[in-house]
């Protein structure tokens, strides 16, 4: 299996609400393991955004081409650098509901353009969909640095104080995506109150209002 370069890991992975100089594209990567229930060694493998194809449709295509055992059940874990966007979001959905002995837990170290109210409906039909997107903490980040990187090679930062550091920022991108979810409740709450008070008109009702 090929593995990330620890600065690869490191810049990527950074989930700072800025890059500092010297300034660097943060791209999209996808890390993803596949655990058979019967207990045999996972599958790991890491893709990457690749001729106009996003990361998650080419893990799509990978899953699917692996000709997997539909009478075995799978625990499907994805590390991504950015969340998905609206239209990999639906993908995602669409795939597990056609594959239900796929078990898939979606880790994010970043929001990908959270504010705008039509990725956030891609969040949100993620959350409440069998695919909840979920932000990276210290488990996870340590789990994507002890597995898919390659520890064989001199380290510029101390991966102890990297991980923390990651830990530390992920706190507020956590609490991004509980506004975000908390916003849709709201939204579902004013609705169904705006409903009640329209309700059905009765006949009374009606000859009060006519004119």
């Amino acid at each position: 299996m090929a593995l990330l370069t620890a600065e690869t890991f490191s810049l990527q992975f950074n989930n700072k609400r800025r890059v500092s100089k010297p300034y660097y594209r943060r791209k999209a990567l996808l890390c993803y393991q596949l655990t058979p229930q019967n207990g045999s060694t996972p599958t790991r493998g890491y893709l990457k955004n690749k001729k106009k194809h996003h990361a998650e449709i080419r893990f799509i295509n990978k899953i699917e081409s692996m000709g997997l055992d539909k009478t075995q059940c799978y625990q499907v874990t994805c590390y991504l650098t950015w969340s998905p966007c609206p239209s990999c979001a639906r993908e995602l959905v669409d795939f597990i509901k056609a594959h239900d002995h796929l078990n898939l837990r979606i880790f994010a170290s970043r929001l990908y353009y959270h504010w705008l109210p039509h990725y956030q409906e891609g969040l949100l039909l993620l959350c409440g969909s069998q695919v909840p997107v979920k932000v990276m903490g210290l488990p996870e980040f340590t789990d994507c640095w002890e597995n898919f990187v390659d520890h064989n090679e001199p380290l510029s930062f101390n991966p102890s104080e990297k991980l923390e550091e990651l830990d530390k920022n992920s706190r507020a991108i956590k609490r991004q995506l509980e506004r975000i979810k908390q916003s849709r409740s709201v939204d579902v709450l004013e609705n169904g109150l705006r409903s009640l008070q329209l309700g059905p008109v009765t006949p009374s009702s009606s000859r009060r209002n006519s004119r």
